[in-house]
């Protein structure tokens, strides 16, 4: 089995959310004649179907080749909300003379690290809730690796074969790479690796107007970041109810957000100062 799964920085916390979710000396289980269900990914769909059906008194096997407790625990819901928890203080603290409550001076130092740090520490701790033991004490065998159907009710995970009755694909998704020229090239965050940040950037731009980005987006910029948020539609949040998604617009311009929509991208170039995305809007290219 390949172990060669890290989560940056290398801290402690971070060292205890992989003894929980993929753990170094994990070795997998020989598998049993048959199994009446195979799920394949441990977000959070897959650990509920393989819970469920082991509570029911199926014989179940969980494949997972990365982090069990998948982008809600490791690199959504949960990161997220610690880091807009944090940004929400520092805006209520920003607001306190509204209500009443007065500060010696006006200025809100943020401790970017501390607040990392922070985010890391509770996701360790809540990951327990997530680990392959406790799953593995519910009865369900754990294969930690790349699985693969070999056959109708077959799958190859780590050179053991599962046979089974039933299969469930629950592997997620990822981030897709807008096609800008030369963003690769430049270098970009995805909410699988803005959340190893332990220096605040100066200066982030967040390309996609929808809820994740615009949590993020907001978060950071409560937080110290000059944030610059691009979106090709004429309205953020545009899947969503329009009265809502106004509502939210708003409060991110008072936050200090940039926003630019509209916006069809050209390229990105990369300098010594950092990284300029040049775009269309109205007919003029802006950067």
């Amino acid at each position: 089995m390949n172990n060669a799964v890290k989560v940056l920085p290398e801290d402690e916390h971070n060292s205890q959310l992989l003894s929980n979710v993929h753990p170094k000396d994990w070795k997998n289980p020989d598998p049993a004649p048959q199994y009446n269900l195979v799920v394949i990914g441990a977000g959070p769909a897959g650990l509920v179907t393989a819970a469920g059906a082991a509570g029911l008194g199926a014989k179940v096997a969980l494949v997972e080749r990365r982090l069990v407790g998948g982008d809600c625990l490791n690199v959504g819901c949960v990161p997220s909300k610690c880091i807009i928890r944090s940004s929400r203080v520092v805006h209520e603290i920003r607001k306190a003379r509204e209500f009443g409550i007065l500060l010696n001076g006006d200025n809100v130092k943020v401790d970017f690290s501390a607040v990392m740090e922070r985010m890391r520490r509770l996701r360790a701790q809540i990951s327990r809730h997530d680990s392959v033991k406790r799953f593995q004490e519910l009865g369900i065998d754990i294969f930690l690796g790349n699985g693969s159907f070999s056959g109708p009710e077959t799958l190859e995970v780590d050179g053991k074969t599962l046979h089974f009755q039933k299969a469930v694909i629950s592997a997620g998704a990822r981030a897709a790479q807008p096609n800008i020229e030369g963003l690769a090239e430049a270098g970009y965050l995805t909410n699988e690796t803005v959340f190893n940040l332990t220096e605040r950037p100066p200066r982030l731009a967040v390309i996609g107007a929808g809820p994740l980005g615009c949590e993020l987006a907001q978060a950071f910029c409560r937080l110290g970041c000059e944030v610059t948020l691009l979106h090709k539609y004429s309205r953020i949040m545009n899947k969503e109810d329009a009265d809502a998604a106004e509502i939210i617009q708003q409060q991110l311009v008072r936050d200090g957000l940039h926003l630019e929509l509209e916006y069809k991208p050209q390229r990105v170039v990369k300098n010594k100062s950092g990284k300029i995305i040049y775009f269309e809007k109205n007919g003029r290219e802006h950067r």
